[in-house]
């Protein structure tokens, strides 16, 4: 099947939020000819087809990186040439794909992790709002499985400047991130949050949870609350 028949097929499938089907038709296929058209679909402006599309892709990276580490590596450089000005694109979907691709095969997380946390950094960091959202929601996938790796490059540091963002839902991923990392001197300016009722839909296990950025404060205080006990 070409490129474009298995894009169209995903999209069909996606678009009836049955994850479950494209799993099983995933296997099909060869991983590297899933690459290009699941890229794709991380532009769909539908959620449900592009959150699922930063699953499928994890799930498809961890497949080729068993399978062949070199173009696994080129993947990687190329979502991250995505991100580049010089590219000419915005990226979207990308920091949150690379998330979750870290997040589900380890060695990449290590070979790549310095450089989702260099989109916090001046030489690399990401203006637009929407590709922040993404940035915080990809940090804090890799957080929920590799923290140790994100505090050995400083994220928790970098981090702290979208605690002053003005774009409520970054504030409320950084300070989700924040309790999952456990960084205990970030719950003064976490708790100034609590009452912010502005809502986030968080993509978590797979699903699409409404929720708000108070509520996500006071998650993250909790978990820190837990982390003294």
């Amino acid at each position: 099947m070409k490129e474009r028949q298995i894009k169209k097929k995903l999209q069909q499938l996606l678009g009836n939020n049955d994850l479950d089907s494209v799993l099983a038709e995933m296997q099909t296929f060869p991983a590297k000819s899933l690459i290009a058209p699941l890229m794709s679909c991380l532009y769909q402006t539908d959620e449900k087809i592009k959150w699922h599309t930063v699953t499928l892709m994890g799930l498809t990276m961890k497949d080729l990186a068993c399978a062949d580490r070199e173009a696994a590596r080129i993947v990687m450089r190329r979502f991250l040439w995505n991100l580049n000005e010089e590219s000419g694109g915005i990226g979207w979907g990308m920091p949150e794909a690379l998330g979750e691709i870290m997040a589900e095969t380890p060695w990449l997380a290590e070979e790549y992790g310095h450089m989702l946390v260099s989109y916090m950094r001046e030489e690399n960091y990401l203006e637009l709002s929407a590709l922040q959202r993404g940035l915080m929601w990809g940090l804090g996938r890799l957080a929920m499985v590799n923290p140790d790796l994100l505090l050995k490059n400083n994220a928790d540091g970098y981090m702290e400047l979208y605690l002053e963002s003005v774009d409520k839902e970054v504030l409320g991923l950084a300070s989700r991130n924040f309790g999952i990392l456990g960084i205990q001197e970030a719950a003064p300016y976490i708790g100034t949050f609590v009452d912010i009722d502005h809502p986030v839909r968080l993509y978590q296990d797979r699903c699409i949870i409404p929720t708000t950025v108070g509520a996500l404060a006071r998650e993250a205080l909790s978990r820190l609350e837990q982390k003294i006990i």
